[in-house]
């Protein structure tokens, strides 16, 4: 029940800043003009797309369950991934000003410590996870976050449908990180398939 009532928070969060957007990008068309709805929507950005230093409260794990949960927006993590050279900020919650800035957790799923899913998305840019494919079984996963170091190891991957939910599921019973990526890499039309790389935790 605490999951779901932390869920449904963030979800109300994400859409009074939706909505707030689309309000002042309404007002902007009627009131003024093109260069000031630009400083509008950056300003917007800014607001869901926050850095270490804003979020006062930091998350903390206890007994397997994680209180203080960062704000929607938030970087709470770093990503490494050592063997494709991978170091990304992870960002609590999911859209495209996010997923252009780094890593987006997906707000449904657990977070690290937690003990159950654990899903990332990135974008299939060269600068994010265009080189997540290259990833082999065994490869060392590691997430930094504010509240402790996470280590997991590669243990499959697998080029799914964007509808197959059920491929990367969210479970309690063990605690696993999914990271998913657009398929094919580079892809400049709408891909309707992801990579997904998969790992157990170590420690």
């Amino acid at each position: 029940m605490t999951k779901i009532m932390k869920i449904i928070k963030a979800a109300i969060k994400s859409i009074i800043v939706a909505f707030l957007f689309v309000v002042a990008i309404c007002a902007c068309v009627i009131f003024i003009g093109k260069e000031e709805i630009a400083m509008v929507s950056y300003v917007l950005q800014l607001i869901t797309v926050q850095e270490d230093n804003v979020q006062k409260i930091i998350p903390t794990l206890e007994d397997g369950v994680l209180t203080n949960y960062p704000t929607f927006g938030t970087k709470y993590a770093t990503l490494k991934i050592p063997t494709i050279g991978l170091e990304q900020p992870v960002y609590y919650g999911a859209n495209n000003t996010i997923l252009n800035s780094g890593i987006a957790h997906d707000e449904k799923s657990y977070f690290p410590g937690e003990g159950g899913s654990i899903i990332y998305a990135g974008h299939n840019f060269s600068t994010i996870l265009a080189n997540l494919p290259k990833m082999n079984e065994g490869d060392a996963i590691i997430v930094e976050s504010k509240y402790d170091t996470f280590e997991y190891v590669m243990v499959g991957s697998k080029i799914i449908k964007e509808t197959d939910v059920e491929q990367v599921p969210i479970q309690k019973e063990k605690e696993m990180l999914m990271i998913y990526t657009c398929w094919p890499i580079n892809n400049i039309s709408h891909a309707t398939e992801r990579f997904v790389v998969y790992a157990n935790l170590v420690k």
